[in-house]
């Protein structure tokens, strides 16, 4: 009886989940050969990238162009207004239409204001300050996106997506444009990194921010992430989201009623027209279904391919990511099908969108020895393996090279009327009429006739 006797089976320590049994959650602390007995590596930390933006994003605001007219007519001249009480409306403006949110002008105004005092009429250094402070948003919510990204996925993944949003066209231009789109663009990558920082409820309301008080029709773009967090914690997230929205719109309203002397909302205002009223984009031009694609291509060339490539390999990209990226990346595929179905296109209708591309591209990339690894052997170093690994730094910097090179292509060859405003603060010193042509002739002999775009209507800027 005794032999038989089953004896009970003491309780077993408990044991270091290995990768293969771990959920879809990953961290940099799951890959193979790491130990949680040392301190946990918080990944790359935040003065890097502060330092690296902040240098890129100040090129940009000192040397980018003005790519759209509208930044010109609708953001700059009215901005100009309410600083010099001098300035030309467009009919968004009229108290008729009220299309366009003086609470947006009215936060660059916080800038825009001391600068006017403190440089009285040397209205081209407000001007450079107002882009200094685009600049500094742009930099402040891509370094809480990179660090959330490292935090969550380890250093390459991030030093991947660092590079691509310090050197890529497309966020080299967006990132001190001053546009509503730009202003999305902002949001977008601060409430993806509160969402991977697990910060579900301020990444509701930086989503709210971005939509009232930036562009209303990014709200497509901010949905998945706005989801995502309500199914998180919905109570904190609804009630933060809830919170902004109604303060927002509540302040937006009162801006407007003061400016357009009447009780009117411009957020509303602007839905209304586009989506019921029909909008009549397209006596502005329209384009092909392909547009975006290809405009696509020339602000990130070979890395927006892989950013389409990223649903492709969901299959290899899901060993290695948790949803949450999934969930950022998602706006890209949403928005690009919702504006390519738009008859009227504009690149920047596209800038909201601009630095999740380069996470979705960064991710493809970190992802390639991944293609030929094998999925039950995590540490599978074969030839394919080996080569993939040499090919990811060679790939990313093609990328950049090319990027680079678009840049100052573009900027030297059509800076022109930005060279002038140089020239025309200083008009007093000039001497002679024959003097301050010969000075202006210098400046645009650099560009060609084509050179004659929108960017030249900044030229009337009162600035």
């Amino acid at each position: 009886m005794a032999l038989s006797t089953r004896q009970r089976r003491l309780p077993l320590p408990p044991s270091d989940p290995s990768p293969s049994s771990s959920s879809l959650s990953y961290s940099k602390v799951d890959k193979p050969g790491k130990s949680n007995s040392k301190e946990e590596d918080k990944g790359l930390g935040w003065f890097f990238p502060l330092f690296a933006l902040g240098m890129l994003r100040y090129m940009s605001a000192t040397s980018n162009i003005i790519h759209d007219c509208d930044e010109v007519f609708n953001y700059w001249e009215p901005l100009h207004y309410l600083l010099f009480k001098s300035g030309f409306q467009t009919w968004e403006y009229s108290s008729e239409f009220a299309l366009r949110s003086y609470l947006y002008l009215a936060f660059h105004e916080l800038v825009g204001r001391p600068a006017s005092w403190l440089f009285g009429d040397e209205k081209v250094r407000v001007f450079y300050a107002v882009r200094l402070f685009l600049a500094v948003l742009s930099v402040i919510t891509e370094t809480v996106l990179v660090v959330a990204l490292s935090r969550k996925y380890g250093k390459r993944l991030a030093s991947y997506t660092l590079a691509m949003l310090c050197l890529t066209s497309g966020c080299f231009f967006a990132s001190t444009s001053f546009l509503p789109s730009s202003f999305s663009m902002y949001a977008i990558s601060l409430s993806s990194g509160l969402l991977l920082l697990e910060k579900p409820a301020m990444a509701v309301a930086v989503a709210a921010v971005g939509v009232i008080l930036g562009w209303p029709f990014s709200i497509l773009a901010f949905l998945p992430v706005t989801f995502y967090s309500l199914y998180r914690r919905f109570k904190q997230a609804f009630v933060a989201g809830a919170v902004t929205s109604v303060s927002l719109l509540a302040l937006s309203l009162l801006f407007d009623c003061y400016y357009y002397g009447k009780w009117t909302s411009s957020v509303l205002n602007l839905m209304l027209y586009n989506v019921v009223g029909g909008g009549e984009s397209h006596l502005y031009g329209i384009e092909g279904p392909f547009y975006y694609f290809r405009n696509g291509f020339n602000n990130f060339n070979f890395s927006f391919i892989l950013a389409l490539l990223f649903l492709v390999m969901i299959p290899i990209l899901r060993r290695k990511f948790a949803l949450d990226l999934l969930v950022v990346v998602s706006p890209v595929y949403i928005w690009l099908a919702f504006m390519s179905l738009q008859p009227h296109k504009e690149e920047r209708f596209l800038y909201p969108i601009y630095p999740l591309i380069c996470i979705a591209a960064s991710a493809v990339i970190e992802s390639f020895p991944d293609i030929f690894r094998d999925k039950y052997n995590p540490h599978d170093n074969s030839l394919m393996v080996m080569i993939a690994k040499i090919i990811r730094p060679v790939v990313l910097g093609l990328i950049l090279c090319a990027s680079h090179a678009r840049t100052f292509s573009l900027i030297h060859g059509y800076s022109a009327p930005l060279e002038i405003y140089k020239l025309l603060e200083h008009h007093d010193d000039v001497g002679t009429g024959e003097s301050l042509y010969l000075a202006v002739s210098h400046f645009t002999a650099k560009t060609s006739d084509v050179a004659e775009n929108d960017s030249t209507e900044a030229i009337r800027l009162k600035i």
